[in-house]
């Protein structure tokens, strides 16, 4: 099995409930699909391998998204993933079992930022945004290389995503 396998039930599932769905869709594999609707973004990471890491892959995405989540090949890795210590840190971000053809959220994705919360990545998710304007409308050919449109900003200063770590987020605990 290839993360690639997870990738078109996790496209209908999406497409279902309405999002527009690229999978691959910047040609360097670093956004493994993309969701739309309207104005909101979703992002869901594929994982066989490096299952353990996934939380902070996920949250490393969160400057171009609304929510992020994350798409297991058993429900056994997935149940282990959720009684991992960070698992309550990370608790916005979806855990998805892809079993059989079909996708059973174990953990919805929840939105990044919450009701009243600052929102440090607005300008990057706007120019993601714009990035899948150009997408949808062929501007950017399907299967272009086109990577991240710029890296986010937090208070005026450039962070790399590999600077972001699972204590950002608030402790629910």
């Amino acid at each position: 099995m290839r993360e690639s396998d997870l990738a078109p039930p996790v496209e209908a599932h999406l497409v279902r409930q309405g999002y527009r769905v690229w999978v691959a869709p910047d040609g360097a594999d670093y956004f493994d699909i993309v969701a739309r609707r309207g104005s909101e973004i979703g992002l869901v990471e594929l994982k066989l391998a490096d299952w353990r890491k996934v939380f902070a892959q996920a949250v490393r995405r969160r400057a171009w998204a609304d929510w992020v989540a994350v798409a297991l090949p058993r429900g056994s890795l997935a149940e282990r993933l959720l009684d991992r210590p960070e698992a309550p840190r990370a608790e916005r971000v979806g855990v998805w079992v892809v079993e059989a053809g079909a996708v059973r959220e174990l953990r919805p994705a929840r939105p990044l930022v919450g009701p009243g919360e600052a929102d440090p990545f607005a300008e990057s998710r706007a120019r993601f945004l714009a990035r899948l304007d150009e997408l949808e409308s062929g501007a950017i050919p399907a299967g272009a290389r086109w990577l991240v449109p710029g890296r986010p900003r937090v208070g005026g200063a450039r962070r790399t995503t590999r600077d972001w770590r699972l204590e950002e987020f608030p402790d629910r605990g």
